[in-house]
């Protein structure tokens, strides 16, 4: 594994951050979520940044701290789900390191987004059909970038701690961890 980077990708609500924090406990290395460090880092929400600069400006920003954060060694770094379709993303973070695509359902994306207490800027004020046809329509668009990644783990069956366990377990075979 080159320089102990594994970077988790996939659509919002696939539980990145959910199994970056389990496999970063197993492994005893540390885990960044790339959206609370660029929070961290510029002091505003995503949302705030969202607002003030629009999407390409929040990519850039995204750009430039994904850069930052995949120097790291020995790291778990989980993405936000449009990260790897922009600029080079994807294609860097395959040169530093693992690449790992999260893979779920539109429907099981939908219910995760559901529960989920993270304001999605994309999502807002969308009706539930509105979110399922945006959430089919960007997987459509996203899949291409997200099968580029070197390993992929279906994340369907991760709706308990046994069951993201389980995934954790996978992901280490996968990872010959």
């Amino acid at each position: 594994m080159k320089q102990g980077r594994i970077i988790l990708i996939g659509y919002m609500g696939a539980g990145k951050t959910t199994l970056g924090k389990a496999l970063s406990k197993t492994l005893d290395i540390p885990f960044y979520d790339l959206d609370w460090y660029i929070e961290n880092r510029m002091h505003k929400t995503i949302k705030q940044l969202f607002d003030e600069r629009g999407e390409e400006g929040f990519r850039k920003i995204e750009h430039a701290m994904l850069h930052e954060v995949a120097e790291f060694e020995n790291v778990i770094i989980s993405c936000g789900g449009g990260t790897p379709c922009f600029y080079d993303n994807m294609a860097y973070m395959n040169r530093q390191g693992e690449t790992v695509y999260l893979k779920a359902s539109p429907e099981v994306l939908h219910a995760h987004l559901k529960m989920g207490k993270t304001v999605r800027p994309l999502l807002l004020n969308k009706t539930p059909e509105e979110v399922n046809t945006f959430i089919r329509e960007q997987l459509r668009l996203r899949e291409p970038y997200y099968i580029q990644a070197k390993h992929v783990l279906d994340v369907n069956i991760m709706d308990d701690f046994n069951k993201i366990n389980l995934s954790v377990a996978s992901l280490r075979t996968q990872l010959g961890l």
